[in-house]
């Protein structure tokens, strides 16, 4: 071999070695450049889209069937009514400005209100994602969850607010009470910064509804007739229907608020299901022993404080925790729908407050007691 031979093999070594060099740095280069731009999860995209239909379908027609049923027959089309209308009238004031201030950054002001960044839905565009979905769709799926909570109000002042009032109210309070409650546990704001755990929906949604729902009726007085005249509801099989399509919905609630399809999700959709079927038997049991016959309503509203009580818990609790909240949440919800509403006197139509204040007060409660670190250290 001669010196040349010799030579020319160190230098194919060499450019070698350094074309290896350079491929590695640019495979490494282009693995963290993927991890640090997020992408879009063609899967998780997918199940969001179902699950931002499944909890629309719970407002439209869900909802308004649930309420539509209970009310008497002279106020079912008011009541459908308030529903679709508060179905279209967030949709447009949650792309204005309820959004922005629910899930933008808020400044100085983060803490209790988020900003105008997404005014209008400004600088959204195909591209702009959030988490493994494009933001389009988290924005959607909030939507919905914007479009339900002012409807539950609805059932509360049933047969005592003129159309007109009720859009202003609802206009008002969405913007002023849903968006900033919303930016407390879910935006960034203290609540979140505070470590307060709400999986779906227990504070923001259940709670919230539920007092603004009991201030509406202190404020606006029994019902004409209340405790003198006959308000049963006129048709309890389309409240079942209702609330059946409430509790299919409610796993697109529930599941949904993972964002993504995966082992999380799948338990939140378990939990959801049994908690819902113990609240049922529960409130069923108690009316039994108490009133001495069961109803198609009381299964029905049973089993809507189940799922209300297990939305905060859903993505932190095991099947066994959801089995407990829903035991609690069937009884005292029962109570606080009869006995506590008895007492004290206030005219709560279709009982907002004895089950989704409550509903949502055991949920949060109990989340604490049996969140499950092999669940909630999914957020790791």
């Amino acid at each position: 071999m001669t010196d040349n031979d010799i030579y020319r093999g160190l230098v194919r070594g060499a450019t070698g070695a350094a074309a290896g060099s350079f491929a590695f740095l640019a495979m490494a280069g282009s693995a963290f450049a993927q991890e640090d731009v997020p992408s879009i999860d063609s899967g998780d995209t997918a199940w969001m889209i179902t699950a931002t239909a499944l909890v629309l379908l719970m407002t439209i027609p869900g909802l308004a069937l649930f309420y539509g049923g209970m009310v008497r027959k002279k106020n079912v089309v008011a009541m459908t009514a308030q529903n679709f209308a508060i179905a279209a009238l967030m949709s447009v004031l949650w792309m204005v400005i309820a959004y922005s201030l629910a899930f933008q950054d808020g400044g100085a002001m983060n803490a209790y209100v988020g900003g105008l960044d997404r005014l209008f839905l400004d600088g959204m565009g195909v591209d702009a994602v959030s988490g493994t979905i494009p933001e389009s769709v988290f924005m959607t799926f909030q939507m919905t969850f914007a479009i339900i909570t002012p409807a539950l109000i609805t059932g509360a002042y049933a047969d005592r607010m003129k159309f007109s009032s009720m859009l202003v109210f609802m206009s008002l309070w969405l913007i002023f009470v849903y968006a900033p409650v919303c930016h407390w546990v879910w935006g960034g704001g203290f609540l979140a910064d505070a470590g307060v755990l709400d999986f779906a929906g227990g504070t923001v949604v259940h709670i919230n509804a539920g007092i603004a729902g009991l201030v509406a009726c202190l404020v606006l007085g029994p019902r004409k007739g209340y405790g003198t005249e006959n308000m049963a509801p006129h048709n309890v099989v389309l409240t079942m229907i209702g609330a059946a399509l409430l509790w299919v919905g409610w796993f697109g609630f529930n599941a949904g608020s993972e964002l993504a399809a995966d082992g999380r999700a799948g338990m939140a959709m378990a939990v959801t299901q049994i908690a819902a079927a113990t609240a049922a038997l529960a409130w069923m049991f108690v009316e039994w022993i108490i009133h001495r016959k069961p109803t198609l309503l009381g299964l029905a509203t049973g089993a809507v404080a189940g799922l209300v009580a297990i939305t905060p818990a859903s993505g932190f609790v095991d099947p066994q925790g959801a089995f407990w909240i829903g035991l609690a949440a069937g009884i005292l919800c029962f109570f606080a729908s009869t006995s506590l509403k008895k007492a004290l006197g206030y005219d709560d139509a279709l009982d907002i407050f004895g089950v989704h204040a409550i509903g949502g007060i055991v949920g949060a409660v109990l989340t604490g007691v049996f969140a499950s670190a092999a669940i909630t250290g999914a957020d790791a």
